[in-house]
């Protein structure tokens, strides 16, 4: 048995400190959303954050957008044209992504200073995109109700998560190669 531990010890360690983080992170980001109930920024200030950015971006590729609250769904309305065309909800703010994403690199931590900076360039990264992705489909919602399902299902999860994968390989690669270096 010791030998099976010693063997896959590396395995063993990534999963430990992925959950662990994961966990932590969960818990925390759970904890800010009871707390931001009921505050200023409806329904929690960084989907208030998300919302607005992509309303400013949707206007800037020339769309008149406004912003309403739907206390019902607790989330916020994108309407284009006065057409109510998407819903930001909690779930759209991409912290869960992200916070998926920290637990990841931390796994295969390279340093204090390597491992922040990489978690705050991705994590901005994350955020950015996400708000861009919340643009674009705001506007494909807009031009072309009928491919609704198939954007919000298939496509443009496979986008964030896909450019979430491209940024892991980036770091399991630099990992791999300071591990080399040290060796």
């Amino acid at each position: 048995m010791s030998n099976l531990f010693q063997k896959y010890k590396g395995v063993i360690r990534f999963i430990l400190i992925f959950l662990g983080v994961y966990i932590l992170l969960s818990f925390s980001y759970h904890y800010y959303l009871s707390w931001s109930e009921g505050k200023d920024y409806y329904p929690d200030y960084v989907t208030y954050k998300v919302a607005h950015q992509s309303e400013k971006l949707i206007c800037k590729m020339g769309f008149p957008v406004d912003v309403e609250l739907h206390e019902e769904l607790k989330g916020l309305k994108l309407l284009v044209h006065n057409r109510y065309t998407a819903l930001i909800v909690e779930g759209c703010n991409a912290i869960s992504v992200i916070i998926l994403f920290i637990a990841f690199v931390i796994s295969f931590y390279q340093g204090i200073k390597r491992t922040v900076l990489f978690v705050l360039v991705g994590g901005t990264l994350i955020y950015l995109f996400n708000v861009l992705r919340i643009a674009i489909i705001t506007i494909l919602y807009y031009r072309f109700p009928q491919y609704e399902k198939i954007l919000h299902q298939i496509i443009f999860p496979a986008l964030i998560y896909g450019m979430v994968f491209l940024l892991w390989m980036y770091w399991v690669k630099q990992f791999k190669n300071q591990k080399e270096v040290n060796e």
